[in-house]
């Protein structure tokens, strides 16, 4: 006899932010389809993956295929674009328009990525293994706005962060075919 009780859904991950206090990141869902992350001190963010979407285990929302995916901040609908993910780090970005202004998350080490508002970088995330358990570490002197770090955890959690250079990507591939 098969179970098909569906596994219990995994336990909200809670950070401390130094500029806006606890922030809870939690996957819920009868197929852990939406990630949500709130708190006292930001707007509630809402991604959602549609129903019936081929789920890719490696990435924490299951996709990164835009049409795909839902996004409101605070209830409001904004449009999220995440790159390919192909060979170059660029590739892995996500893109989120949300009330006039433009945010950017782009791995630009292996472990991290930065996020930028408007052009400009504000913080840069970490976030280990899809666990859920993001760190952000602000730019000195940035102003950062609720929506922004909101924005920043969501994108973070959901999509990873860090890549590999191209080149080191390039060398694992090669030894794949040496003996």
């Amino acid at each position: 006899m098969t179970d098909t009780t569906p596994a219990p859904a995994p336990l909200p991950a809670t950070v401390e932010d130094d500029r806006h206090g606890d922030i809870r990141v939690e996957l819920v869902g009868e197929q852990r389809e939406t990630l949500v992350v709130s708190g006292e001190g930001i707007p509630r963010v809402v991604l959602t993956r549609a129903p019936g979407t081929e789920v890719d285990d490696h990435i924490l929302i299951g996709t990164r295929d835009p049409r795909r995916l839902t996004l409101t901040v605070d209830g409001r609908d904004a449009a999220i674009k995440p790159g390919k993910g192909k060979l170059r780090r660029r590739t892995y970005r996500v893109d989120v328009r949300c009330a006039g202004t433009a945010y950017r998350l782009v791995p630009d080490s292996i472990p991290s990525s930065r996020l930028t508002r408007n052009g400009k970088r504000i913080g840069d995330f970490s976030s280990v293994g899809g666990d859920r358990r993001v760190i952000a570490e602000w730019r000195d002197g940035a102003v950062v706005e609720p929506a922004d770090a909101a924005i920043g955890y969501a994108l973070a959690a959901a999509f990873g962060t860090g890549g590999q250079p191209m080149w080191m990507m390039a060398i694992e591939a090669v030894s794949e075919f040496l003996p």
